[in-house]
């Protein structure tokens, strides 16, 4: 049966352009719903923010200008005493590392801006600060460094060995991406910077159970997998494998200075390892920066160096 057949055509297409209106609004609302499921870029401070700083030593809780909270952490973090640059570079690496930090949230467990507990946030010795810190800082005043308009995680250390890591084998840092941490030929005054330690079976056993890993003796131990700078990413252990980065924390990072191993192997019941560099290898070698700043380079120059494809950006005056 047709039930259109006592309708005109000119009625037809009048109800037809009823529908319109209900098109348009499911397109506005589909457009509305796509719209907030994309991640907002975030904004870069618009003025100098006032921070909270947890003091380890103490337990007191400050606040103060993020400038001056700078001038802290520069003077703890390198030697007062270097070349301007390589001080204008950590201080923009740190006030970087800083507001980035800052926009994940409270530090866990204080529920302030920063720590100056070097294990939770960066070291910090305002007692340190001289006139060459505090014109470093004044020079790079409201610098960060940006990928993609938004602060990267400007991570540094002492030295690399040679070559800095990326961030998934120097830190196992897989929360987002981090391209422009990618490993770069360092500058060195010594060519590799050797350490060697030897550790007993009862520092491997802890170290080891702290990731879950649980040994009742040591047999073995040798390299897993190795990232694109030849770093470890993981060792294995009796057969049983960890995550080199964490196991070096573990077990302590000024015996185990790296995860840039040369060589591991048993002694009797002990491990021997003979590493290169000085810290997890990631981002701005502090070393490399005095270099480059003894070779007449920029504070910015230095950044690019380590960081790829970035910019660095004056967000407050």
């Amino acid at each position: 049966m047709n039930f259109n057949s006592g309708r005109t055509k000119k009625a037809l297409l009048d109800d037809r352009w009823l529908w319109i209106p209900v098109v348009i609004l499911a397109i506005i609302v589909v457009l509305i719903v796509r719209s907030s499921r994309q991640t907002p870029k975030t904004a870069l401070p618009g003025k100098e923010p006032t921070i909270s700083v947890y003091f380890h030593n103490t337990g007191e809780v400050k606040s103060m200008p993020l400038e001056t909270y700078i001038e802290g952490v520069v003077a703890a973090e390198m030697d007062p005493k270097w070349p301007l640059p390589a001080l204008e570079a950590q201080a923009i690496v740190a006030r970087t590392f800083t507001v980035k930090k800052m926009e994940e949230g409270p530090v866990p467990g204080r529920g302030t801006n920063t720590s100056t507990d070097p294990k939770e946030f960066q070291a910090y010795n305002q007692e340190r600060v001289n006139d060459r810190v505090r014109e470093a800082v004044k020079n790079t005043r409201g610098k960060l460094i940006t990928y993609g308009g938004k602060p990267i995680m400007a991570w540094f250390h002492a030295s690399s060995g040679g070559k800095t890591a990326s961030a998934a084998e120097g830190l196992n840092f897989r929360k987002e991406s981090a391209p422009y941490a990618s490993p770069v030929n360092d500058l060195q005054t010594s060519a590799v910077q050797p350490w060697y330690c030897t550790f007993s079976p009862a520092e491997i056993i802890k170290a080891a159970a702290a990731q879950g890993v649980n040994l009742d003796y040591v047999a073995s131990v040798r390299v897993g997998k190795k990232g694109p700078s030849g770093r470890a990413e993981t060792l294995v252990i009796n057969d049983k494998e960890v995550s080199a980065p964490a196991f070096r924390l573990a077990i302590g990072d000024r015996k185990m200075r790296s995860t840039f191993l040369d060589e591991v192997r048993m002694e009797g019941s002990s491990v021997f390892m003979k590493g290169r560099g000085d810290g997890h290898g990631v981002g701005m070698s502090q070393w490399g920066a005095w270099l480059l700043a003894q070779r007449g380079k920029s504070a910015e120059e230095i950044v690019s160096y380590y960081f790829k494809g970035v910019k660095v950006q004056t967000t407050w005056d």
